[in-house]
């Protein structure tokens, strides 16, 4: 029996399950118009993850309100590399944002194999398999969420002198030719370089980049993710810069203070890293002008309880701008203080430079999984708007030192809503649903965003998948719009004492999941808190679609993203909002792209208004990010998305391109 047929009978029905059966769809194409011009025939690539600025904005305009509804699909690749976790097989979730440059698309796949491919048509031009093994291993899914491109400033056309690089789920940092896919005998060991060396304590899988490198100049910036819930001494979050040409390392930035060193340097031993401390999993972004790079770290290990921290969460759950030549740290700014909820910083910071936003002065954004936007000073780290620390909720557990404060912004405000849950608010699908909901409320401690984890069971909400999750925001730089999609899932936290949570026969297990959190005084439980019919017990929508006017920080619309179609008994089927993870892709022709829920739609939504004006049912959920490019003069516009499950719907891999009909 697959890993996903074991798992559906305990998943809700529209928070972490699918149930979709149907077969791809598409709406009929629009019955007028004419054939689309090209508004301005250039070249228009996507060379590096996010886009420039990791602002996921394209300026291309070819397809817009008028003509959004004839889009139809130009092509479409299937690698082949996904699984279910059937067996002794991992399982996948195709999570890829392509790149696009020199007239050939990039992508890579859970298994860790880069395609280059015709970005006209699809066709594979090479393919480069590393051998990496998928044995089941971990509770993480395999994922490749991108490959990043360096480009020789002397010699591009020479071989290796445009270089495909990206980490693999053995932990290795690899780098190809990209007009061949050959890799680069000058760098590392034949074009790999082993990024466990010099980390102590990993075991397979427990240590590997989820996200592509950063470049910029000569250097790519690389962390990784760690399994930061299993046990308080997984491996140090450090984050290393390596020679693009050679695969040495020029520097590495161990996210702990001096005064933590010197305290703590007899628990080194051999090993040159401090064991969990912050690690950096999510896509990391930077700023080639001020030659800085920004770092979203996460929270040290273990995730629920840090009474015994002392002081190694200093640079826990932040954003932090290193000096791209050294690694040293020009500033910081720490989004949650002493950090017990998982609510790492999980998106990539985006970079602007509007009018009339922060006085004009460069600005770099960094949404969070609370809903909280945080405008900050790219080159100082102060807020461009003031932010206020605000109490909250005490009274952790027994060996707790909670933070009296966390930080919360005012421009814009908090987005997620609500920020308590209250018996008067419980939802689900039917009347009896919210009575139960009520009932099941009142049974533990829920005081708000930041109610401390607790033995009796702590509500938290939103939940540690956000909020706003590793898909992060888009930015229309020219209008000064943000959109932000977000999930609005409440869970349970219940912390076990050691003794008793060991007796238990408790195996790891999703979405009722048990984390020993070895090296502890605790073990937890984290479960989604849904009603009898598996409804979250929260307020609709569960998943939600914001725009922002960054200017006066004000909310020009809010919409539900989502729908319980094919994932509820019908006639429940309703524009609810779902659970989604990935992220937006805004156009200058006032589109807005999206996939990401669990419905499995891709929609089109128009940015002036909020309204939906185009879907597709993708084959598997689209849990990724768009691209839109113009890969040759006077050619087509397309907007790809690739989809591939995430075990919200039956497992899969399809790298799908639309474009207008009749386009050249």
């Amino acid at each position: 029996m697959s890993r996903a047929a074991r798992l559906r009978p305990a998943l809700p029905l529209l928070a972490l399950a699918v149930l979709l059966t149907a077969a791809d769809s598409s709406p009929e194409p629009g019955a007028g118009g004419a054939d689309p011009a090209v508004t301005d025939p250039a070249v228009t690539e996507w060379t590096a993850y996010g886009g420039e600025h990791s602002a996921r904005y394209s300026s291309l305009a070819d397809i817009n309100p008028t003509n959004v509804d004839r889009l139809e699909v130009a092509w479409t690749h299937r690698s082949g590399d996904f699984a279910d976790g059937s067996g002794d097989w991992t399982y996948t979730s195709l999570q890829v944002t392509p790149l696009v440059a020199d007239d050939t698309l990039y992508y890579c796949t859970p298994f860790g194999r880069v395609f280059a491919l015709d970005p006209e048509d699809g066709r594979e031009r090479w393919v480069f398999d590393p051998g990496v093994s998928n044995k089941r291993s971990g509770l993480y899914p395999a994922i490749c969420r991108g490959v990043s491109l360096w480009r020789d400033p002397v010699a591009p056309q020479a071989f290796c002198g445009r270089r495909i690089l990206y980490g693999t789920r053995d932990a290795e940092l690899i780098a190809l030719d990209a007009a061949s896919g050959k890799p680069c005998s000058d760098f590392g060991n034949n074009g790999r370089v082993k990024l466990k060396e010099g980390i102590a304590g990993a075991k397979p899988w427990e240590y590997y980049p989820t996200s592509p490198p950063y470049i910029i100049d000569n250097l790519a910036v690389i962390g990784a993710a760690v399994p930061d819930n299993e046990r308080r001494d997984v491996p140090s979050g450090v984050v290393r810069a390596f020679d693009v040409r050679s695969g040495k390392l020029v520097w590495a930035w161990e996210p702990v203070t001096d005064d933590y060193r010197r305290r703590h340097r007899d628990e080194l031993g051999n090993t040159r890293y401090h064991l969990g401390s912050p690690n950096v999993w999510a896509p990391i972004s930077g700023d080639p002008e001020s030659g800085l790079v920004f770092v979203p770290t996460g929270n040290p290990a273990p995730d629920l309880y840090g009474g015994d921290r002392d002081g190694i969460d200093f640079f826990g759950s932040s954003v932090v701008a290193l000096e791209a030549a050294t690694g040293q740290v020009r500033w910081q700014f720490q989004t949650v203080h002493h950090d017990v909820w998982d609510y790492d910083v999980a998106s990539q910071p985006t970079l602007f430079d509007i009018p009339g936003v922060g006085e004009g002065r460069p600005g770099l954004i960094q949404p969070t999984k609370m809903g909280h936007v945080f405008l900050l000073d790219r080159l100082s780290g102060e807020p461009l708007y003031p932010v206020e620390e605000r109490p909250v909720p005490q009274g952790g557990v027994t060996g707790e030192q909670l933070s009296p404060t966390q930080p919360f912004p005012t421009h814009p405000p908090p987005l997620h809503l609500p920020a308590h849950l209250t018996p008067d608010e419980m939802d689900g699908f039917i009347y009896f649903d919210r009575l139960a909901c009520q009932k099941t409320l009142a049974r533990y401690r829920s005081e708000g965003m930041f109610t401390p984890p607790s033995l009796e069971g702590s509500v938290i909400f939103p939940t540690t998948t956000g909020g706003i999750n590793w898909g992060g925001i888009s930015l229309d730089p020219v209008n000064a719009r943000m959109f932000v999609n977000q999930m609005h899932l409440a869970a349970v936290v219940q912390l076990i004492p050691r003794k008793e949570y060991d007796a238990l026969d408790a195996q790891p297990g999703y979405p009722l999941e048990h984390y020993p959190m070895e090296g502890s005084p605790y073990g937890v439980r984290r479960f989604p808190l849904l009603s009898p019919l598996g409804a979250p017990c929260n307020p609709r929508p569960w998943g939600s679609l914001t725009a922002v006017d960054l200017i006066t920080g004000k909310v020009l619309w809010r919409r539900p993203l989502g729908s319980t179609r094919g994932q509820a008994p019908w006639p429940l089927w309703f524009e609810a909002g779902a659970p989604n993870t990935g992220g937006s892709l805004v156009t200058a022709g006032g589109l807005l792209f999206i996939g990401a829920t669990t419905d499995s739609y891709f929609r089109a939504i128009d940015t002036d208004s909020g309204k939906e004006l185009w879907r597709y049912r993708l084959p598997y959920t689209g849990n990724a990010t768009p691209i839109s490019y113009r890969a040759r003069e006077g050619g087509r516009q397309f907007v790809v998305i690739a989809a591939g499950g995430h075990g919200w719907s039956e497992a899969g891999d399809t790298l799908i391109a639309f474009g207008l009909p009749g386009a050249p």
